[in-house]
C-alpha cells in the first residue's frame, strides 16, 4: 500500500515508518491547522493519484476536572481530537465528491465518548462527537460509494498512558478488563484495516468497540 502520514513531534516513528513501508510520504504538521491538512491531502493526490482510504488516528489525552474553567485545555483538546478530523476529512470529500470517487474512512473514537469518563469530559465530547460524525457521514456518503466506519478503543498500551500505567497502574486496569490484559497499538490496527478492506464491504456508520470486553455498547 502507498502510504501518507502526519506527525507533530516523533520523528523517529516517521523514520521508522518510512523503512517498514518503503515509499511511505510523511509530514510534520497539527492538522487542526486548516494549512496541514488539506497539505496532507493534496500531497497524497500530487504523489500517488488517488487516495482510496483515509484512517483519522490523530488525538491527545489529558485530564480536565469540571468546574476547573481551563477554556485553553477544551479549546487544545477539540483542535486536536475534533478539528482535525473535520478537517481532513471534509477536504477530501471535497476532492472525492467532486471526482465522483469512492472511497472508506476509517474514525478512531474512544469507548469513553460512549459512556463517558471522569475528569476527562473534553476528550470524551471529541470521541462522542466523532462517532455521530460517523454515523452521520455514513447516512449521507454511503449511497455515494463513500463508506464511513469507527473504531472505540478502550485502555491501548502506548506511550499515551505512561503516566496511568506506571506503577502498579496498569496491573489495576487489566484487572478491570475481562480479557485479563490490556490491548497493543497492534490489536487495535487490525480492526482498523478490516474496516478499510473489501472484507467489510457491507459495513458502514459502525462503531466497533476493541476493548477486551471492559465497554458492552450495543
Amino acid at each position: 500500500a502507498n502510504v501518507v502520514a502526519s506527525y507533530v513531534r516523533n520523528r523517529e516513528a516517521a523514520a521508522a515508518l518510512e523503512t517498514e513501508c518503503p515509499g511511505a510520504v510523511t509530514l510534520a504538521g497539527d492538522l487542526g491547522d486548516e494549512a496541514a491538512a488539506v497539505s496532507l491531502v493534496d500531497t497524497a493526490f500530487d504523489r500517488f493519484g488517488s487516495v482510496d482510504v483515509l484512517v483519522n488516528n490523530a488525538g491527545i489525552w489529558n485530564y480536565l476536572a469540571a468546574g476547573s474553567f481551563q477554556v485553553e485545555v477544551w479549546d487544545h483538546m477539540v483542535r486536536n481530537n475534533l478539528r482535525s478530523v473535520y478537517l481532513v476529512t471534509d477536504y477530501l470529500l471535497s476532492r472525492w465528491l467532486k471526482a465522483g470517487a469512492k472511497g472508506r474512512i476509517v474514525h478512531v473514537a474512544s469507548t469513553a465518548g460512549q459512556r463517558g469518563e471522569a475528569e476527562h469530559a473534553h476528550y470524551a465530547a471529541t470521541k462522542g462527537a466523532i462517532i455521530s460524525y460517523t454515523k452521520s457521514l455514513s447516512s449521507e456518503l454511503a449511497p455515494k460509494g463513500i463508506i464511513t466506519n469507527c473504531v472505540a478503543p478502550g485502555w491501548v498500551d502506548t506511550d499515551m498512558n505512561t503516566e496511568v500505567f506506571s506503577g502498579t497502574g496498569k496491573d489495576a486496569v487489566a484487572a478491570g478488563i475481562p480479557l485479563g490484559r490490556v490491548p497493543t497499538a497492534e490489536e487495535i490496527a487490525w480492526p482498523v484495516v478490516f474496516l478499510a478492506s473489501e472484507l467489510a464491504s457491507a459495513i458502514s456508520g459502525e462503531i466497533l468497540n476493541v476493548n477486551g470486553g471492559s465497554v458492552l455498547c450495543g
